[in-house]
């Protein structure tokens, strides 16, 4: 089985960029399944329903988020309308939505889906460690096949969890950052990882926003307006190659195309 997850989708041009690049991927790598990261996907922060619509129809399978997920308000009126639109499974139990789903490719294998959020320099909520045990309890009763989202600041909290799950789930992904690392590698026990799959959006920026808007923001310490930029549009993310049986990894591969403007 080939899944491939994208890297957080930035604004208008990230989304561009899935529209035009990822019909060629998908054909060119055989991909059974399609995961993305859509929290910064509308104006940078947050999605709307219009946005969502859009990356399903741009054939996405299921939407992962993160922290900023809830930064247009709208999405709590709306996010359980999409079973396929999750937000990290260590939210209070308060939050509407949900932190995992299983969803069946083509071929009628189904592939579990977990979002977890950090808790280092991000707000404090619930243990992602306890969280996933408990998510991954739940999928396993339907498949072997699981990808973890872990959308998070600190490396070293991602690479714990990557640790922690090793031979439980199919794949840990870091998210958040928007710089691709290079550390992808299948662990002893079958579980692919990488720290940040990387960022689908403009690269003439500072991790998407206009540059000298970050700029001036350093500068002066003055909160300013963040504006996607528009140029140098990539897309990111990693291609795994999994066991539809036992969900181990056999590859993970990390992928990163320039559109042409």
């Amino acid at each position: 089985m080939k899944i491939l997850f994208i890297g957080d989708i930035i604004g208008k041009p990230g989304r561009r960029a899935v529209k035009e690049l990822l019909p060629s991927l998908v054909a060119g790598h055989d991909v059974d399944m399609v995961i993305a990261n859509c929290e910064n996907a509308a104006s940078g922060f947050g999605v709307t329903r219009e946005v969502v619509e859009e990356l399903y129809d741009s054939h996405i399978d299921v939407l992962t988020s993160g922290n900023h997920v809830c930064d247009k308000k709208e999405v709590m009126e709306f996010i359980d309308d999409y079973e396929s639109l999750v937000r990290p499974a260590n939210y209070p139990d308060s939050v509407p939505g949900k932190g995992s789903v299983l969803m069946p490719t083509a071929a009628g294998d189904y592939v579990g889906v977990l979002n977890l959020a950090g808790r280092i320099f991000m707000a404090p909520i619930d243990c992602p460690f306890v969280a996933a045990k408990k998510e991954i309890a739940h999928l396993k009763t339907r498949t072997n096949v699981i990808i973890v989202d872990i959308h998070a600041e600190a490396t070293s909290e991602k690479k714990a969890l990557g640790w922690y799950l090793d031979g439980e789930v199919s794949a840990v992904l870091g998210t958040h950052t928007h710089v691709q690392t290079a550390d992808n590698e299948v662990l002893p026990n079958g579980t692919a990882y990488i720290s940040d799959a990387g960022m689908t959006g403009p690269f003439d920026s500072v991790i998407g926003i206009k540059k000298d808007t970050i700029i001036e923001r350093f500068l002066t310490q003055i909160p300013n307006r963040f504006d996607v930029a528009k140029n140098d549009i990539r897309l990111q993310g990693v291609i795994m190659d999994i066991d539809a049986q036992s969900g181990r990894a056999n590859a993970i591969e990390r992928i990163s195309v320039k559109l042409n403007q």
